[in-house]
């Protein structure tokens, strides 16, 4: 029956998700850091902090081992992706906002491994689902703070949202049968069709406006 199995199998498609998760929020920790002038020490910790931080606190609440200490391959490549976008900023004039762009990658990376690791503890959907968006929004918070910016998700178009609604949707598609393969994949674009939509039409949600 087709797709009646997964292709892959579903440690080695998480593993994969989140090492490129990691990857992509490390190299837009750079970028945003290169805009305040950090110097090579301060890019790294930028860059740590946005690619570690979300699935750091997801595993503090789920009480679990924190991925990147129980497995170095994590920390290695956030290090990785953070110097060698360093080294390549210093050659090639990028896009002040360029950073966004990995950013919203990441976003979608994060959200799908957060929400797949959550599921695999069995926790109940909804809280999967919330899994989902700590992981992929959290490292950008600190990423944000420590840049000295007010956080994306506060402030900007649909970020968060698009984070929620590629979760629900691997939760669903999971939950109706879908192999883990395509459910990761269509939640994936989901996230990253919303959030880049929202980047370039100025989707977001209402803000508070207190009638005074």
């Amino acid at each position: 029956m087709l797709f009646s199995r997964p292709m892959i199998p579903i440690d080695i498609l998480v593993y994969g998700i989140g090492l490129a998760g990691v990857a992509a929020q490390a190299a837009a920790g750079v970028l945003e850091a290169g805009r305040k002038r950090f110097d090579l020490f301060g890019m790294v910790i930028v860059a740590l902090a946005a690619a570690l931080g979300g699935g750091s606190l997801r595993d503090l609440l789920l009480d679990r081992t924190v991925f990147w200490i129980a497995d170095q391959s994590y920390l290695i490549t956030a290090l990785t992706a953070g110097l060698a976008t360093f080294a390549l900023v210093r050659f090639v004039r990028l896009p002040g906002r360029l950073f966004l762009l990995p950013d919203a990658v990441g976003l979608a990376l994060f959200t799908v491994s957060g929400t797949q690791a959550a599921l695999a503890l069995g926790t109940p959907w909804l809280v999967a689902s919330l899994m989902g968006v700590v992981t992929g929004v959290f490292g950008g918070i600190v990423r944000d703070v420590l840049c000295n910016e007010v956080p994306l998700v506060f402030s900007g178009e649909l970020y968060a949202t698009a984070s929620w609604a590629g979760a629900l949707l691997l939760i669903a598609m999971r939950a109706s049968g879908a192999t883990p393969g395509l459910a990761a994949l269509a939640a994936g674009v989901v996230v990253l069709v919303i959030r880049l939509g929202a980047m370039r039409f100025g989707w977001r949600l209402p803000v508070f406006s207190a009638r005074l």
